[in-house]
């Protein structure tokens, strides 16, 4: 679909090179730049037991599709060269910190001078005018979700996905898109520009709607869900396989009930509506909790399927890649000899 996209990608570690993976599965022509000796820093993040090679899981997750070279920007001859592949290019994709472009003589004026049509998509950690070093756990802590994640007895956690960049390269690729989409009425590039920090307070959502208009900082409750129950309470079968609910309506309650045998408590006081199931969600779990334990996974699952209940079977990986619709979403390819897997970028489909 963008196969006429020709993309340099200066990027490190997930944000950047994820939106360059993005492209490069709709068809542009991905040229990953490195330095050559100070590569990626993710081909080095490799968890116990992987291969020895330069190539991480880390750094194939984003990195697919791709060609590679090496140049050293701060090297004259490497950057002259640069500089003639920016004249063809349609989109630079860098995180660098703003000191940098200075250093590197790749500041936008510059850029835009050579190429008057070139996209710049920039990711900064803290925005565009600070240098402060940025991680996703570091904006997870800073932006409020760390101190909302995890159970009232525990310390703050983390996500295990680095989910800040994650929503980081979506918003970069609807800039990205929107400055293709006005290039192509106006005939000129634009500067794009995303920092992790203003990514993650966005997507604070209904969380920080709740504490706008209340002044109730949200604390940590595990799965739960604040105002819906039950949400996010997590119940063993009768196989001792773990199972939640996500009842966002009085007829799902309803039903929920009548499946467990429990309908006499259909017009208890305690859950007659959302409001007061979510004032009492300790007495309505320790009342689900014995029942659920009755009945098999398979009982659940396919009743709720049938009626329309959101219900969910908690899954590790391997259980999840085991799912045909999660195998279809893998992509391999060999990269540098090594023979690399990972999840595609595009979920969705185009008819």
């Amino acid at each position: 679909m963008l196969s006429n996209l020709k993309i340099i990608d200066i990027s490190t570690v997930l944000a950047g090179p994820s939106v360059g993976m993005f492209f490069a599965e709709l068809g542009a022509d991905v040229l990953k730049i490195e330095h050559p000796i100070h590569k990626d820093v993710t081909r080095t993040w490799k968890g116990e037991g992987e291969n020895t090679t330069n190539i991480s899981a880390y750094f194939s997750s984003v990195n697919y599709k791709k060609k590679y070279t090496s140049l050293d920007l701060l090297n004259a001859n490497d950057l002259a060269i640069f500089f003639e592949l920016i004249k063809e290019a349609d989109i630079l994709l860098s995180n660098f910190k703003s000191s940098d472009y200075t250093k590197f003589r790749i500041e936008s004026e510059r850029l835009k001078s050579i190429n008057p049509r070139l996209i710049h998509g920039r990711v900064s950690g803290f925005g565009s005018e600070s240098d402060r070093v940025a991680y996703d756990l570091i904006l997870q802590a800073e932006s409020g979700f760390m101190s909302m994640n995890g159970l009232s007895t525990t310390d703050p956690i983390k996500m295990p996905v680095a989910l800040i960049d994650v929503l980081s390269a979506h918003q970069l690729k609807e800039g990205l898109l929107l400055a293709l989409l006005e290039r192509e009425k106006t005939g000129v590039g634009k500067d794009v520009h995303v920092s992790l920090y203003k990514t993650a307070v966005c997507s604070l959502v209904n969380q920080a709607a709740n504490y706008l208009m209340t002044n109730k900082i949200p604390q940590r409750i595990g799965s739960l869900h604040p105002s819906i129950a039950p949400y996010g309470e997590i119940f063993t079968t009768k196989e001792g396989e773990q199972i939640t609910f996500a009842i966002g309506s009085d007829a799902q309650f309803e039903k929920l009930l009548q499946k467990l045998n429990l309908d006499i408590y259909i017009n208890d006081d305690r859950f007659i509506n959302n409001q007061q199931r979510v004032t009492h969600r300790n007495a309505l779990a320790n009342l689900l909790d014995p029942a659920v334990k009755m009945i098999s996974i398979m009982d659940l699952l396919e009743w709720s399927l049938i009626n329309y209940i959101p219900c969910g079977h908690i899954k590790n990986l391997q259980e999840v890649f085991n799912d045909n619709t999660a195998k279809e979403l893998i992509r391999e390819e060999e990269i540098e000899g090594v023979i690399t897997k990972r999840v595609t970028s595009i979920a969705f489909d185009i008819n």
